[in-house]
């Protein structure tokens, strides 16, 4: 169960005929510091009113009804998929109300990629592994095309928490997805809670996990320019050369299996050298 304090309690709304007594009343008012009770709310009719507009919003009706007595279910943890470098990418943050639906787009991330994988994650740390996996499924069959063709990716909860995960490639219409149901992997109030505990508890880590994840992210894509812009330019042998190497250089870096353990400071430095490099022969030929 989630911890809660007075402090953090909004609005205190009387419900049933007892409420209206005045020693109640009193009671309560004492218990939450002076804090003025709502009695704008019939206490004999609250329950019923909410059952009903309860009811009709999972009839497919709307919020606009009762806009301030509606209670929504809501997603206890953000849900997303995993990206290059395990990084978790949310599609739906925590706390969204559901019914949602919300649509991202993401990207091949190398050249002529026939197929892409997608792992569903739900939870707050900034590496996909570190959360609950939930699912995941392949789409096939993409067309060729150069590193960076996007995919449409959808995600769909309903009211009664089954998740459905659309991936499509839109030229061609080929799309897959996966129906996850709320009882596949589903975690319990404990779990959730120790979750987001965990998220608050290791905020600095992930922050710096993810600042790394981003400058290698920028150095590959860096590097994917160089590579074509050399296959295109016309470059004498002597700058063909020394962008080969330079080419070299930072590929081995981030071919490295240790690569994860180096300062973030490596990355932004291969990328400015890189920069450099670079600049300074595309400079010669305009």
């Amino acid at each position: 169960m989630q911890k809660w304090t007075r402090q953090s309690v909004h609005d205190v709304v009387l419900v049933g005929g007892s409420s209206r007594i005045p020693k109640v009343q009193e009671l309560l008012q004492e218990f939450f510091k002076g804090k003025e009770l709502c009695k704008s709310i019939n206490p004999d009719e609250a329950v019923a009113y909410g059952a009903a507009v309860t009811a009709a919003l999972l009839n497919g009706g709307t919020k606009s009804t009762a806009p301030d007595l509606v209670l929504q279910d809501v997603t206890p943890l953000s849900l997303g998929q995993a990206v290059i470098g395990d990084v978790m990418s949310v599609v739906i943050p925590r706390n969204t109300n559901i019914p949602v639906k919300k649509s991202a787009t993401f990207y091949t991330a190398e050249d002529n990629q026939s197929s892409v994988l997608k792992e569903i994650y739900e939870g707050e740390r900034a590496r996909a592994s570190d959360n609950n996996l939930l699912g995941r499924f392949k789409l096939s069959g993409i067309r060729p095309a150069p590193k960076g063709h996007p995919i449409l990716t959808c995600f769909e909860l309903d009211a009664d928490g089954i998740l459905c995960v659309t991936a499509e490639e839109k030229t061609t219409g080929n799309k897959k997805q996966i129906t996850i149901t709320n009882d596949k992997g589903k975690l319990s109030e404990e779990e959730i809670e120790r979750l987001v505990e965990e998220a608050q508890r290791f905020k600095i880590e992930d922050e710096k996990f993810l600042e790394k994840a981003t400058a290698i992210r920028a150095l590959d894509d860096y590097v994917y320019d160089m590579e074509k812009a050399l296959i295109r330019s016309k470059l004498c042998p002597e700058d063909k050369k020394k962008l080969n190497s330079a080419i070299d250089k930072v590929r081995t870096l981030l071919d490295d299996g240790n690569k994860e353990k180096k300062e973030i400071q490596v990355f932004v430095e291969y990328l400015n050298e890189a920069k450099l490099i670079f600049e300074s022969i595309l400079a010669k030929t305009n």
